[in-house]
């Protein structure tokens, strides 16, 4: 099975200069644990932002979410991989890396995200 096959689409993008209340409203309205945080330029990097970094951040820092942008707290670059790649390999990189989520990328372009719980589902699926 390849990345194609399992991966989210449509995505939700933030902008590394959004309060990290701006990304909290998104993931609340739109029901996700993460954002992407968007390129500054066609040649920056795409980036990850979730809820635990988010309330990291907070309990750390004693944090303002209003005075904390997404930019700050944000793991850029995020792991992006090919389309084309079998959903084993994904795994395999997801799990050494220790990440639950990474962007599905052609020529540094957003085609979508594939999630560990992806990937499990997958699998159970294809067990029953």
């Amino acid at each position: 099975m390849l990345v194609k096959d399992i991966m989210m689409r449509d995505v939700v993008t933030v902008s590394p200069f959004a309060t990290l209340r701006d990304a909290l409203s998104l993931m609340k309205q739109h029901n996700l644990k993460c954002l992407v945080v968007e390129q500054q330029d066609p040649h920056d990097a795409w980036g990850l932002i979730t809820y635990t970094n988010i309330l990291k951040t907070i309990v750390a820092e004693n944090g303002d979410i209003d005075l904390i942008n997404v930019y700050d707290v944000c793991a850029k670059p995020a792991i992006g991989v090919g389309e084309s790649l079998d959903v084993r390999h994904v795994a395999g990189l997801m799990t050494s890396n220790v990440v639950k989520r990474v962007l599905v990328l052609e020529d540094n372009r957003l085609l979508g995200l594939v999630t560990m719980d992806d990937i499990v589902g997958t699998v159970l699926e294809m067990i029953e």
